[in-house]
């Protein structure tokens, strides 16, 4: 059986956060207006403290989706990556992904709580196939605004990889998965390794008590 390695997004593999960065390029090019910025502060500041809602996040962060075009996103996320995501990928990140893929015996995938749409390309930038992330309901071309099955948060990124495991042929009892985010604890908790990556002082008080590793990308 394979090794598993799951690599959390932003904050691990990004100097940053994609969904962030996102919402701010979106503002740079009219496509949202300042209110949505201030909104959106308030979601992150409420994600850093522990407390967010993580439904009321998510339709936020779909809005401008149902409210644009397909062109016209596909268009902007284009720009997106190459002036906001690689100027932010953190080189020994790259290089720990590279790594792994090039184990023929692991299989890696990415798991983040940011949605498919943004983190599918970025994804790919890493050469990562398999990508475990917020799904957002898309009928006939058009975000719908609907969220499908579970966000990928906390407990619910646990059972989305749990279901991708299941059917994959993995374990997690050989799964190792490098986070920054104490909302990954309950991920975190259930694989095999834990690794702690640039954690901030409660992670790694988590991880001191887990025995976790801690390593840094930056």
């Amino acid at each position: 059986m394979s090794d598993l390695i799951i690599f959390d997004l932003d904050n691990t593999l990004l100097n940053g956060d994609s969904d962030r960065n996102w919402g701010i390029y979106l503002a740079e090019k009219n496509i949202v207006d300042a209110d949505y910025l201030k909104r959106s502060e308030k979601f992150y500041d409420n994600y850093y403290s522990g407390n967010l809602d993580i439904h009321g996040f998510l339709n936020f962060c779909v809005e401008p989706l149902k409210n644009n075009s397909m062109e016209l996103l596909l268009e902007t996320r284009k720009s997106f990556i190459e002036e906001k995501i690689k100027p932010i990928v953190l080189e020994k990140g790259f290089s720990a992904v590279a790594n792994e893929l090039n184990n023929n015996n692991n299989k890696v995938i990415i798991a983040t709580a940011t949605n498919s749409f943004v983190t599918r390309p970025i994804a790919d930038l890493f050469g990562v196939k398999d990508l475990i992330a917020t799904e957002f309901e898309v009928i006939d071309n058009k975000f719908t605004g609907k969220v499908i099955g579970a966000p990928c948060f906390q407990e619910g990124k646990v059972s989305k990889v749990i279901d991708w495991i299941n059917a994959n042929g993995c374990n997690l009892s050989s799964t190792t998965f490098y986070s920054d985010s104490f909302n990954d604890i309950p991920l975190l908790k259930k694989v095999n390794t834990a690794i702690i990556v640039d954690g901030d002082d409660k992670l790694i008080e988590e991880a001191n008590n887990n025995g976790w590793g801690c390593i840094s990308f930056r």
